[in-house]
């Protein structure tokens, strides 16, 4: 699977599908990996990317710190991973996309559409992460892991991560670092030298302002609401993916349409259709057929 670099941090990506590029921006918290798309929840019971790229150009990449690709300790901000995929698009030659966020990608898709808006043709925001118990959960995990270094110290993190193939969802201890830890020997020695006290701020502070509010963290609202980009909102149902959030953003975007059907009733039947007639009626003036410039299109295969 191919790899570039961007910000000087490796990113696993694949290309998959023809026509208009499509960029998705990956669910699981902070195990983002392109994989997601056909193993988790809905996603992988609507078989929603495989029918998607029938007709559109799926570009999906491991976000940082996640799968395969690299990460740095220092305070990530949901701008970061919006560089991250706008940076794999300028690396295909892709000048605009739709945008496919799922769960925790939505938060970053907003953003992506808020600082880069002249790249996006339209964006979908499938099950969008978010709401109070969703806060309170991601703060609890911050804390738990905190009391696991300052108890034991971050050599102690590292042992843990390699004796064990949870990630920080399932395990707080680990921290969000655990992937990178577990594919980059050198990034793993560099993590547990790593000053405790410094990085006990680092923690704070990305813990306190990425999850900032109880509807969806990522762009303020008023930065929404001047955004003229067109949406698709698909809303969720349980504690990490409140109906509010996908409220909050179909009020927030001006003109956005809101599909107002339970999670049951989304099926493989019904959810790729309803996302294909979005896509299919934004324009994609200026893109080239298959999506990519023909010095990115990948090799074709024995």
């Amino acid at each position: 699977m191919p790899t570039t670099t961007i910000d000087g941090l490796v990113t696993r990506y694949e290309v998959s599908g023809t026509g208009p590029p499509l960029l998705l921006l990956s669910p699981g918290g902070f195990n983002a990996t392109l994989d997601n798309w056909a193993t988790h929840g809905v996603y992988r019971r609507t078989s929603l990317v495989h029918r998607l790229a029938e007709r559109y150009t799926c570009i999906a990449f491991d976000r940082r710190e996640s799968g395969s690709s690299g990460g740095r300790v220092e305070r990530i901000t949901w701008a970061d991973y919006a560089a991250q995929g706008k940076g794999l698009l300028a690396h295909l030659g892709i000048e605009r996309a739709h945008l496919l966020g799922g769960c925790v990608g939505c938060s970053v898709a907003a953003t992506f559409a808020v600082a880069y808006p002249e790249a996006v043709v339209g964006m979908v925001l499938y099950s969008p992460a978010g709401g109070a118990r969703y806060r309170l959960t991601q703060h609890a995990r911050f804390a738990r892991h905190a009391t696991f270094v300052a108890e034991h110290g971050l050599a102690q993190v590292v042992d843990r991560v390699k004796n064990s193939q949870a990630g920080f969802s399932e395990d707080p201890c680990v921290g969000p670092w655990a992937s990178v830890i577990r594919t980059d020997p050198d990034f793993a020695a560099s993590y547990a030298a790593h000053d405790a006290e410094r990085y006990q701020v680092v923690l704070a502070g990305l813990a306190r302002t990425m999850f900032d509010r109880d509807s969806v963290p990522g762009p303020e609202p008023e930065d929404l609401l001047l955004l003229d980009v067109p949406a698709l909102v698909v809303p969720g149902q349980d504690a990490s993916h409140a109906t509010s959030a996908a409220r909050f953003l179909h009020e927030c975007l001006a003109g956005s349409e809101y599909w107002d059907v339970p999670v049951t009733e989304q099926t493989a039947e019904t959810a790729p259709e309803r996302v294909l007639r979005f896509l299919d009626g934004r324009s994609a003036d200026g893109l080239s057929p298959d999506g990519l410039s023909a010095a990115a299109r990948p090799a074709p295969g024995p």
